[in-house]
């Protein structure tokens, strides 16, 4: 369940990673498809279907030793620790990344930086 006090992700950047997952997996399909039927210069794909998209990136503040915030795909809010070199009240750039699989989306990923040096990543589902 969202918590209305965290930050969200914008639904139209979390929107247009979906969609082009979508398109991969659709792309895949097609490729799977002509090379099953025999389609001329058609080759197996090595590809497992697995994509990790950005969707956007945020400014979140360092309450308690931690960054909260809501994420999409039923997840909820979640709190993430950080550092304890980070002062309460510095800003952090959460970014998020959609992963799918076949064009079907599994699982998010976030990830923290605070002076342009990656301080966490967390994947919640296939990623």
């Amino acid at each position: 369940m969202a918590n209305s006090n965290y930050p969200s992700f914008d639904q139209k950047a979390i929107t247009e990673a979906l969609e082009a997952g979508q398109r991969h997996g659709k792309n895949l399909r097609a490729v799977s498809d002509a090379g099953a039927a025999g389609g001329a210069g058609q080759s197996i794909t090595l590809d497992n279907g697995e994509l990790k998209l950005s969707a956007q990136c945020i400014s979140v503040s360092v309450n308690n030793g931690q960054v909260c915030l809501n994420l999409p795909l039923g997840i909820g809010s979640i709190c993430i620790p950080v550092p304890s070199w980070i002062p309460s009240g510095a800003t952090v750039q959460a970014c998020l990344d959609i992963c799918t699989k076949w064009g079907i989306p599994c699982g998010v990923e976030v990830t923290g930086s605070f002076n342009g040096t990656r301080i966490f990543q967390k994947g919640f589902g296939c990623c």
